[in-house]
């Protein structure tokens, strides 16, 4: 378990929202480890601050990095796990010299920036793909689902070989959030 927080700045994303005073005061009573996705243009000016304000795993996005391997080794260098997210439509195969860096890829089933949006069926397709491409290197890297995630298909996402989802609008439009995150972990 741990807690997703999404950032974005308005530019690489339409939406914005909150920022490092919050993260830090979440930080401050969250019993779980932080799962920080960065949806800004230029992540690397942000590495050291999101180290310190307790993030544990750190997730920028492949197309907003000019020298992804930099940034992931980076992340690392602050002492956090990185990930990397990959848009609808950006291939699985951009990250075939690196996959072995990578403690997470995010592949995001939705356009980033909104919540609430209708789930995209070929995730399916680029989860499978990704598993092999991790198989074939030989690595333990994460995959990790998010948008449009919810009881109906968490149970075939992870048949797929997702292996952590994010299920925002699923768990905070519930009427009994705790019940929702048990049907998820159970599907």
């Amino acid at each position: 378990d741990w807690h997703h927080l999404d950032i974005m700045d308005g530019l690489f994303v339409p939406n914005i929202s909150y920022g490092m005073p919050i993260v830090k005061t979440i930080a401050s009573h969250a019993s779980k480890p932080l799962d920080v996705h960065l949806m800004i243009v230029d992540p690397d000016r942000y590495i050291s601050k999101f180290a310190k304000l307790g993030a544990y795993m750190l997730t920028v996005h492949e197309e907003a990095c000019t020298h992804l391997h930099r940034t992931v080794q980076a992340i690392k260098k602050e002492g956090m796990k990185a990930g990397v997210a990959l848009n609808p439509h950006t291939p699985v195969s951009s990250l075939e010299d690196i996959i072995q860096d990578l403690d997470l890829v995010l592949i995001m089933s939705v356009n980033p920036g909104f919540g609430g949006q209708s789930f995209i069926e070929n995730t399916y397709e680029k989860i499978r793909k990704l598993k092999e491409l991790i198989s074939a290197k030989g690595c333990e890297t994460l995959i990790e689902v998010d948008g449009g995630v919810g009881l109906k298909n968490a149970g075939k996402l992870k048949a797929a070989g997702a292996d952590v989802l994010v299920a925002g609008s699923a768990v905070f439009g519930s009427s009994d959030p705790s019940a929702t995150i048990q049907e998820l972990k159970d599907s």
